[in-house]
């Protein structure tokens, strides 16, 4: 029986990084989390790339082109919705979540979804740093449990 073992060994991956604007206080405390945990386990400063947009709806397409392009090993998609007073939050939680999903699914380029959904703001700030750096170790393990597939 052949098992394969989790694999945290990021260096030499090119990681791409897309972070909503929106909530920015929530997104750079993911952000700074994510690239911490990204050096972290090996990946180079200068593998990294960053790209903003506006909300979490725009983040799928962002993402399909850098999964597209073929330059990166694993892609990170950061941010945060929370709930206000209109259906709004569930038409943007579902359709971003959906549109992240199928970039990795269409492109077999692993994405790592940390775009909170949260009720308010406190609990984005309690979850922000923890899901930063789960993001950036689901990236790289992907990477490398795909490698070995």
């Amino acid at each position: 029986m052949r098992e394969i073992k989790k694999n945290l060994d990021g260096s030499g991956m090119q990681v791409g990084v897309v972070l909503s604007r929106f909530n920015s206080n929530i997104g750079d405390g993911l952000l700074e989390a994510c690239k911490n945990e990204l050096l972290k386990l090996g990946v180079a400063s200068d593998a990294i790339t960053i790209a903003t947009v506006p909300g979490a709806l725009e983040t799928p397409l962002i993402l399909q082109h850098m999964a597209l392009s073929e330059k990166y090993d694993a892609l990170i998609a950061l941010g945060a919705i929370i709930r206000g007073e209109t259906y709004h939050f569930e038409v943007v939680a579902n359709e971003s979540a959906r549109g992240i999903s199928e970039v990795q699914l269409n492109t077999g380029v692993p994405v790592a979804n940390a775009v909170l959904t949260t009720e308010d703001d406190d609990q984005a700030i309690a979850r922000m740093h923890i899901k930063g750096a789960e993001a950036a170790q689901v990236a790289v393990e992907m990477f490398n449990l795909v490698k070995a597939l």
